[in-house]
């Protein structure tokens, strides 16, 4: 319930430690892990989409023991590739996108991936979320990656009024401080799965349920 007045930086600094048990989300972890290129981060990005952290940060992990770099990836296969990442969604699929995306950078780019969103986002399968995350985590430049949680989150507390992700990123760059634009997605991934989910959001325990606005919260669960 509503009994606060919604205060970004004090919601922000409360989840920070309400999700500190929580695994971390799997692009952050994986960056922890020293997977932190451009490169990597951006594969990774697209291995995750549609597939849970659980089952994406190991297969990420199981393609960079056997390549990190455009150079090397661009010298497997398709089929190698697809080994490595078969637990994830769509894995036939995104093991040709990776091995055009490795061979682009390396005939265009000379294996050097530019850190430029336009150039990312230039790449069959690659939209401004993975493009955004990826600059965020690995070149620590200020953009906002918009995923299924901050969507939610945010339109749940009333902080953006929008429909759809790409609307809710054209909100939080006006409105979010540029000093959260990269960690948001990495407070708001694990506290919209743990905490602020779905369905049956956990609000009796949520520690900013009182700045909260509630929107579309129907049924909460325990």
């Amino acid at each position: 319930m509503l009994t606060q007045p919604f205060d970004i930086d004090r919601v922000l600094t409360t989840i920070r430690d309400a999700i500190a048990p929580f695994p971390k989300a799997a692009m952050f972890q994986l960056a922890e892990e020293g997977f932190d290129s451009l490169f990597e981060q951006l594969v990774s990005c697209i291995i995750s989409i549609r597939t849970y952290d659980e089952v994406s940060a190991p297969v990420s992990q199981r393609l960079f023991k056997q390549a990190r770099t455009p150079e090397a990836i661009a010298q497997l296969s398709v089929a190698e590739i697809f080994d490595c990442i078969r637990d994830s969604t769509f894995a036939d699929r995104k093991a040709e996108q990776i091995l055009a995306i490795a061979q682009q950078i390396v005939s265009e780019y000379g294996g050097h991936l530019p850190a430029d969103p336009e150039v990312l986002t230039s790449f069959h399968g690659v939209g401004p979320k993975c493009a955004h995350l990826a600059l965020g985590v690995a070149c620590h430049l200020p953009y906002i990656s918009v995923d299924v949680h901050v969507h939610r989150v945010t339109n749940r507390w009333g902080y953006v009024q929008t429909r759809t992700p790409e609307k809710t990123l054209v909100a939080l760059q006006k409105q979010l401080p540029q000093q959260y634009w990269v960690e948001i997605n990495s407070l708001l991934v694990p506290f919209g799965k743990h905490i602020c989910r779905g369905t049956r959001p956990r609000c009796q325990t949520c520690p900013v349920e009182s700045m909260c606005a509630q929107v579309g919260v129907t049924e909460v669960g325990g």
